[in-house]
């Protein structure tokens, strides 16, 4: 698999680049190209995509999703010592990766992207939570991406997958359950990774829906979630009160039992309590 597309293994890459991780940009370099191209796979056919990956660091994942065939690449990179060896891989794969050199949550990728779009990423550790939350809470739905196949923190990426009644089950859980299918497609050891994190990690492959699960107004929804995952162990009808007056009744009104606790709460039912909240 190192010689798949006749670049040195990234071992050598990173040796001969001097790329060293750096921790303040949440980095942790994937180097078997055998876990890539899982990765690339489990985004489906990238034939007729462009993918936006951010962080590509020296590439590993890089490779695999143009060794699996993806139309096109949009590589964003904060770091500047990485260039170089994406600039080898562009090399090797003509008008096939264009890479950028800045912060992904200022990067206007839009303009560099044609649809459909597909977003797979390791993402680094310390934004990956923040962009999720971007992708998934556009000012128009559906997004300008098709799915999302990211790398996680284990645990965040139970968040993401989480069911009612189970300690990862939160607001995370109910934002991309709203709007996507989410399932986690790959979990990976501490030591695949370079340096190896204290963690392990996992890759979640979410699949937009055309419109939203349960109709809700996004503002409401999000701010009655803030406040009874905020205070999860109470009952709803004091973890809610402050939201009106009359929040007892609206919650009888959904449907709901103002003794239960957010954790018992599915997602249709905090969509029908927004929708009692917004009349």
């Amino acid at each position: 698999m190192a010689t798949i597309d006749g670049l040195p293994p990234l071992r050598e890459v990173i040796r001969a680049h001097d790329l060293v991780a750096k921790k303040q940009l949440g980095q942790n370099f994937l180097l078997d190209l055998n876990l890539t191209a899982r990765i690339a796979r489990a985004a489906g056919d990238l034939s007729a995509c462009d993918v936006l990956e951010v962080g590509p660091g020296p590439g590993g994942l890089t490779r695999g999703l143009l060794a699996e065939g993806a139309r096109r690449v949009l590589a964003v990179e904060k770091d500047p010592r990485c260039l170089p060896a994406l600039e080898e891989i562009a090399a090797a794969y003509p008008g096939r990766l264009e890479v950028i050199c800045g912060d992904a949550l200022e990067v206007d990728v839009l303009a560099h992207l044609t649809p459909p779009v597909r977003v797979v990423a390791n993402l680094p550790y310390n934004v990956g939570t923040e962009l999720l939350i971007r992708w998934l809470t556009p000012k128009n739905w559906p997004p300008f991406w098709d799915s999302l196949t990211l790398m996680f923190q284990k645990e965040v990426a139970e968040r993401i997958v989480a069911k009612t009644r189970t300690e990862h089950y939160g607001r995370l859980a109910l934002l991309a359950q709203w709007r996507c299918d989410a399932k986690i497609v790959l979990t990976l050891p501490p030591e695949a990774f370079t340096p190896a994190p204290k963690v392990h990690s996992a890759v979640v492959h979410l699949t937009r829906l055309p419109a939203p699960r349960y109709p809700a107004d996004e503002a409401v929804l999000m701010r009655l979630t803030a406040a009874a995952f905020n205070q999860r162990r109470k009952m709803l009808r004091s973890s809610l009160k402050g939201l009106g007056p009359e929040i007892e009744a609206k919650i009888v009104a959904a449907g709901l039992e103002p003794t239960a606790r957010a954790e018992e709460i599915p997602l249709e039912g905090f969509c029908a309590l927004a929708r009692e909240l917004a009349k």
